[in-house]
């Protein structure tokens, strides 16, 4: 299997990768002159005559579900691959060699990836991460920093950033993952070759599900069909009944707002929906978090007995990790729910259009049918702006029962 193989839908994308993890490979192998060698971090991205050589710098960009992490992840396997095949040709990323693997689950002691579950990345973390990023590889062919979430850096810590991607040591390549452009600073993203993936298609991720995941074909599809194509939300979707559950009763909004109390009533059940997944995501994993704290720090296993003394601190530091990623796990649940509202009105959209793009939600193809015919699609566009203007309010921090609320009732007005 190699490394490309969860690259679902983006074989342009792959195409470039690979062709840069062999021009790597051929700079660290000392390629005779003439062969691609690594350009500088402030090579154009547009630049024709640099499209399969490699850089130090690079940003992934696309949709929620597009595979931006998976392909920051592949990249960063096939520039560690040592697999033997590489003499007669082969291009990196086999996904069996040593490198390859310990990279994919997360192991390779030149490979950091960083995927924050809170709100921020911080000035403090990233210069650590800078810090990482000086250093010649230990055991591997590159230095490799995975940042998922480019997109959360604060702006100190952008700024921080941007001072090592300007200036990189030889041997160390930075893979920046991020929504769009427009989410990471221009000065950032000038010094980077930029690569924009799209949506899977549905059969892709399909097939990925039952080739992978081992799930029904039929269970395969209809998750990818309700998904969109986010690959991590099919899965979910087709493994995890509760994730089911929480999809239908969002889809049965639009038929809960003919009134004013319906629409509130609709809001509030929204957010202690997500409130409740932040909820049992902490009971899942915040007690054996503490408890494994405490046990390091030197307290009696079973939470028996007081904490040693100057421990107060560090158990404080975690306390507020876990509220801070208990804020952003509801925030994430309650963006799922409105871009599953989003595709709804999509569907309402394309039906009264006479459009004859598959529904995304046929299951609930009645519910869709309701709507479609007693609305018009200028009133289905307001409807969609105004659940985008609810994910943009959420983002600035706007408290979400009020941002639920303001949109619930746009809704209702059409």
């Amino acid at each position: 299997m190699a490394v490309w193989d969860d690259l679902v839908g983006q074989e342009r994308v792959g195409a470039q990768l690979t062709a840069a993890a062999g021009a790597a490979a051929a700079a660290v192998d000392g390629a005779p002159a003439g062969a691609s060698s690594p350009a500088s971090p402030a090579s154009p991205a547009s630049s024709a005559s640099s499209a399969s050589s490699m850089t130090h710098a690079w940003l992934f960009t696309g949709p929620p579900g597009s595979g931006r992490a998976t392909a920051a992840r592949a990249f960063a396997a096939a520039l560690q691959c040592v697999s033997p095949d590489r003499a007669l040709g082969a291009p990196p990323g086999c996904g069996f060699c040593e490198g390859c693997h310990t990279t994919l689950v997360g192991t390779h002691a030149d490979v950091e990836i960083v995927a924050t579950d809170l709100l921020t990345i911080g000035v403090k973390e990233t210069r650590e991460l800078v810090r990482r990023s000086s250093l010649s590889p230990a055991v591997g062919r590159w230095q490799v920093i995975v940042l998922e979430d480019a997109d959360r850096l604060t702006e100190g810590a952008a700024n921080v950033l941007l001072k090592a991607i300007e200036e990189p040591a030889p041997r160390t390549v930075w893979l920046l993952c991020a929504p769009s452009l427009e989410d990471v600073l221009p000065t950032i993203r000038s010094r980077c070759r930029t690569l924009t993936l799209r949506t899977p298609p549905v059969a892709a991720v399909a097939d990925l599900l039952v080739r992978r995941d081992g799930i029904d074909p039929a269970a395969a599809a209809d998750a990818a069909r309700a998904s969109g194509g986010h690959i991590d939300r099919a899965r979910r979707l087709a493994t995890d009944e509760r994730a089911r559950t929480q999809r239908t009763a969002v889809l049965k909004v639009p038929l809960r707002i003919d009134d004013i109390g319906g629409a509130l009533r609709s809001a509030q059940d929204l957010v202690d929906t997500a409130a409740e997944a932040a909820k049992q995501r902490a009971e899942e994993g915040d007690a054996q978090e503490t408890e494994e704290l405490r046990t390091a720090l030197g307290a009696a296993p079973g939470g028996a007995g007081r904490m040693p003394r100057g421990t107060a601190g560090a158990m404080k530091d975690l306390a507020d990790r876990q509220k801070r990623r208990s804020t952003r796990t509801q925030r994430d649940s309650l963006d799922l729910a409105l871009t599953d509202l989003t595709g709804f009105y999509r569907d309402v959209l394309a039906l009264q259009l006479g459009s004859a793009t598959p529904l995304a939600n046929e299951d609930v193809r009645e519910s869709v049918d309701r709507v479609a015919r007693d609305s018009s699609p200028e009133a289905t566009l307001r409807r969609i702006e105004a659940v985008l203007a609810c994910r943009r309010a959420l983002a600035r921090n706007v408290a979400p029962l009020l941002a639920v609320e303001a949109m619930t009732l746009s809704l209702r007005a059409g």
